[in-house]
């Protein structure tokens, strides 16, 4: 009996010890797959700068709330900056007065801003918040690379594609894509001190980087900068991470706005439109006989049905 007793007391014994070591080898792995779980994004620090006069506008963007921004970012293989310096400036500021008049923010390096927040609402930027999602790309793009340089339609495309284009843009595009632009012409446009002209750049440079991140993936921009980063050639590591040349990447672009806007005489002619309402009064006639059938169905199931009108009740 004792000799059972004791190897009872030995399994128990074991029995313990195994399930010590099972607790702690749940507990390890629990913590294990919580550190090596994904991360949360970083909060971008913005440190706003303003004259009293423009304090307002500083504590609206100090609100901010930058966590789709960050999600927008990391779509794009961007890191968000850890803190973004802002300095919002007035029209009568020796800056302000150095740049073009509609030239809305900029983006200097990998941690400074300039915005000139009198002139938010012109073309590409329509609301403070957009002028500073657009320049915090610009400083996680600079930052991917680097510091390396970029060409100024990349930078301003990879800005407006994580910013967001909306349709208007898109129709605004259509004339542009006709002329087919070199990179060249966008950059001359980009130089230029005509509004119009600059506000087409940025169109021609988004409708690009779009295309190119839907075609390649949406990640592309980060992996061409990180490649920069790593010393090569922008040309070399956009071809690397592409198949092809920036050069065939815009071909490429208008060449599919080409087609999209070859429907748009055909949409907008007089045919296409008297086509489009006799469609819709043929539906409009269907849907309302379909009614009536419906309606006497019900009328028979319940065993009701209306008083036909006489000649008399259509004449009044």
């Amino acid at each position: 009996m004792a000799s059972r007793a004791g190897k009872a007391q030995t399994i128990v014994t074991h029995a313990r010890r195994v399930a010590r070591i099972v607790v702690r080898a749940g507990l390890l792995i629990l913590l294990t797959f919580s550190m090596s779980g994904p991360a949360v994004a970083a909060e971008v620090a913005l440190l706003v700068e303003a004259p009293q006069i423009l304090e307002p506008t500083a504590a609206r963007i100090r609100a901010m709330d930058l966590s789709r921004l960050t999600d927008a970012l990391a779509d794009a293989g961007l890191d968000p900056p850890r803190e973004a310096r802002i300095a919002l400036l007035t029209e009568s500021h020796p800056h302000a007065r150095a740049v073009a008049p509609w030239v809305v923010a900029q983006a200097l390096g990998e941690r400074d801003i300039v915005i000139f927040p009198s002139r938010v609402g012109r073309y590409p930027h329509d609301s403070l918040e957009s002028v500073v999602w657009h320049e915090v790309v610009h400083l996680a793009l600079t930052s991917r690379a680097g510091g390396r340089p970029l060409p100024r339609w990349f930078h301003e495309g990879v800005a407006m594609s994580v910013e967001g284009w909306g349709a208007g843009g898109r129709a605004r595009l259509l004339a542009a894509t006709f002329r087919s632009p070199t990179l060249t012409d966008i950059d001359r446009l980009f130089a230029s001190d005509s509004a119009p002209q600059t506000a087409t750049a940025y169109l021609l440079a988004a409708a690009i980087v779009t295309d190119m991140r839907r075609d390649i993936g949406d990640a592309v921009p980060g992996a061409i900068a990180a490649r920069v980063a790593r010393g090569a050639p922008f040309a070399m590591a956009f071809a690397a991470e592409t198949g092809m040349t920036p050069a065939d990447a815009a071909a490429r672009t208008w060449m599919a706005y080409r087609r999209w806007a070859a429907w748009v005489p055909m949409l907008t002619s007089g045919w296409a439109v008297w086509y489009g309402i006799l469609l819709l009064a043929f539906a409009a006639f269907v849907a309302q006989v379909r009614r009536r059938i419906l309606q006497r169905r019900a009328w028979d199931e319940d065993g009701l049905r209306p008083e036909e009108p006489t000649q008399a009740d259509d004449d009044q």
